[in-house]
């Protein structure tokens, strides 16, 4: 298990919702400095000030993952101040939805989330992995936050889950690379829960048996799952159940099932977002 006392942790998209928990589910385990990453300057510094009641160090930072050039100034700040992260969470994303593909517009709907969801974990790794990798006899974690849709295709939102897609394989192949490198200090998890109620779904419909998880539930889930170095976490159980009947089942047999007796085909229809 891995033990948060007096370690560095990075949060994305740290200033609201599950970011805003996971920081301060670290700073309640013991972290020694919590380094806030988000667009939102004053949310950021709502969240610093709970950090600061918890008894650890808040370094927050106005951060627009989308902008690769703003992830390498922030990483090199935080490489010469601090030094190099125990434990990334990648968790700032957005969605776009309750659109047919090709009515999408790309400055709007397709760049946006594919800069953020996809593209910034890595480039986020990519900056500070190599000062995470050095100390080869500290634990070390990432943890990626994908989603259900990186398994299990989905209309009206299939820019959404491309991100994930690519997210799930890249983040699993990451864990496979430091594994064969030698270096299995360095653990990575993926966290692909079905949707949330952080109002970022807002307007969406869980499939059959598979009602909208509290942020709580969600971040108690991953963190457990970061915690024990676990290579995926799947949340609800109709997940993987999902995930299992599609690799198995024709697939005109899959779409009649998740179509008309899940309800996960539908499951977008009504879907609002978060303003």
């Amino acid at each position: 298990m891995f033990e948060l006392k007096g370690t560095t942790v990075l949060v994305t998209g740290a200033g609201m919702g599950m970011g805003r928990l996971f920081a301060l589910q670290a700073a309640r385990e013991g972290a020694g400095h919590v380094v806030l990453w988000d667009i939102d300057g004053a949310a950021l510094e709502r969240v610093a000030d709970e950090i600061r009641a918890l008894g650890a160090t808040p370094h927050s930072s106005v951060v627009d993952v989308a902008d690769t050039a703003a992830i390498d100034h922030a990483a090199n700040t935080l490489l010469a101040t601090v030094g190099a992260p125990d434990l990334i969470v990648n968790n700032a994303g957005i969605v776009r939805g309750n659109a047919w593909f090709w009515e999408t517009d790309p400055r709007r709907d397709i760049d946006p989330v594919i800069r953020i969801n996809t593209l910034a974990p890595m480039h986020v790794a990519r900056a500070l992995l190599p000062a995470m990798v050095a100390g080869a006899n500290r634990e070390r974690r990432i943890l990626n936050i994908a989603s259900a849709a990186a398994t299990v295709s989905n209309p009206r939102m299939s820019v959404y889950a491309a991100s994930k897609w690519a997210m799930l394989g890249w983040s699993d192949s990451l864990r496979l690379e430091l594994q064969q490198s030698g270096h299995r200090h360095l653990r990575v998890t993926t966290f692909c829960p079905s949707y949330i109620s952080t109002g970022m779904f807002e307007g969406a419909r869980g499939p059959l048996l598979t009602p909208l998880m509290s942020p709580e539930s969600a971040v108690a889930a991953a963190w457990n799952g970061m915690r024990r170095g676990t290579p995926i976490v799947m949340k609800p159980w109709t997940t993987r159940l999902a995930k299992t009947l599609k690799g198995i089942l024709p697939l005109p047999i899959w779409d009649f099932v998740a179509g008309r007796i899940f309800h996960v085909y539908n499951s977008m229809d009504h879907f609002r977002g978060r303003h």
